[in-house]
């Protein structure tokens, strides 16, 4: 989800490769005094595409303006509804992206390293965090540190961590899909799962990061149409009005995806059912949201590159002024209190996305840590490969 991920889009940048050249390894007609020139130049503006960032960006704004609406959607049948259709389709097109651009990923020891830096260690480092800014804010919390329980928002990163290591199984077996369906629907009728590591959430959004794995960059060319932008408005209506009609009659925990059927209190066979009843709505209403995201560059094009810091960092402040009572005062539960905070919480969100506070971040969200990993042989075999390149060319 985080990875930096350039999108498609008609008439746009092309998507990147399904699978990203190996290092040192020059395109076919790229001239061999040219290569290491493009090799610095060109493929930051190959990788990155526009649509890809652009959604991250959108995703993570929905996401802070959700968790902004938990404290006071229970007081307004308009908001809960509107909250169960975003919640219905943010987190579906995160993984969704998130799997697309997992497709290359194998136990290659560079790109090992890059899930232990980028999504490992933020993991431990922030579910460490978490709890000691609850003990520092609220006066008497002994919240306990423990790693075996995602607190709050930790739970996608350990989500993403397992499913890119089951990437080479994926890409395997003949009907991925369809397996990784039934896994999510068993665990909905497994209330013995427990909590460890958020492990229902891993196996009931499993199916989506295995559909991205599975999507080809054409997929994203195809909700890219006009007719599906125009058909998607009539589509978001309805599911609004349908939202607003199902909040009496739901358990908004089922958008959660963290607890069996019996946990919920119905019965077993409601699980897998409500499994594809979900997994139908949230992929028509992502289709919807992709279709609507711009595939050109905008002003916030590159902030799609620090989602993984908006997301990480808003949760302070949500949890702060949930702490401190700030959502409890009257002006906030009407509608333009609940305005303000949305906008509040997009701009803060958008403000931990730029590149100076990526800057103060970079240590905890996208540590280097060369001294924790033995040497690669074949990566200084290509780096010395390209030193001799460099010298012939400069000869």
């Amino acid at each position: 989800m985080f990875d930096a991920a350039p999108s498609p889009g008609q008439n746009r940048t092309p998507l990147p490769p399904a699978q990203s050249p190996a290092d040192g390894v020059p395109s076919p007609r790229t001239p061999a005094g040219a290569r290491e020139e493009q090799t610095r130049t060109d493929r930051p503006a190959r990788q990155r595409d526009a649509f890809f960032d652009n959604a991250k960006y959108l995703a993570i704004v929905l996401v802070a303006i959700a968790h902004s609406w938990e404290p006071l959607k229970g007081d307004s049948r308009i908001l809960e509804g509107v909250y169960t259709v975003v919640y219905s389709f943010h987190m579906p097109a995160f993984i969704i992206i998130s799997g697309f651009f997992s497709r290359s990923f194998d136990m290659r020891p560079d790109r090992l390293k890059r899930l232990l830096t980028g999504v490992a260690v933020p993991y431990v480092l922030f579910e460490t965090a978490y709890p000691l800014f609850k003990n520092l804010v609220v006066d008497g919390s002994h919240e306990q540190i423990s790693l075996l329980d995602p607190w709050y928002l930790t739970w996608f990163l350990c989500a993403l961590f397992v499913w890119r290591l089951t990437t080479p199984v994926w890409k395997l077996v003949r009907w991925p899909l369809p397996l990784a369906i039934g896994i999510a629907m068993l665990a909905s009728v497994t209330p013995t799962i427990g909590d460890d590591l958020d492990l229902q959430r891993i196996l009931q959004f499993l199916p989506y990061f295995v559909l991205g794995l599975c999507m080809k960059p054409e997929h994203f060319h195809l909700v890219r149409r006009r007719w599906v932008r125009v058909a998607s408005v009539p589509v978001f209506a309805a599911a609004l009005a349908v939202g607003w009609w199902a909040v009496p009659r739901m358990n908004t925990a089922w958008f959660y995806h963290r607890d069996a059927a019996q946990e919920l209190g119905a019965p077993w066979w409601c699980g897998p059912v409500m499994v594809l009843a979900m997994m139908g709505c949230s992929l028509l209403l992502t289709a919807c949201f992709f279709a609507w995201v711009p595939g050109r560059r905008t002003w916030f094009t590159a902030l799609g590159a620090g989602t993984l810091y908006g997301y990480l960092l808003h949760g302070f402040l949500v949890k702060l002024a949930d702490y401190r009572g700030w959502f409890d005062h009257p002006w906030l539960h009407h509608p333009l209190g609940e305005i303000t905070v949305s906008v509040l919480f997009a701009a803060v969100v958008t403000l931990f996305c730029t590149a100076p506070v990526r800057r103060v971040f970079r240590f905890a969200m996208e540590p280097k840590l060369e001294w924790a990993f033995k040497q690669d042989a074949a990566q200084l075999a290509r780096e010395r490969s390209r030193g001799e390149q460099r010298e012939k060319a400069g000869v």
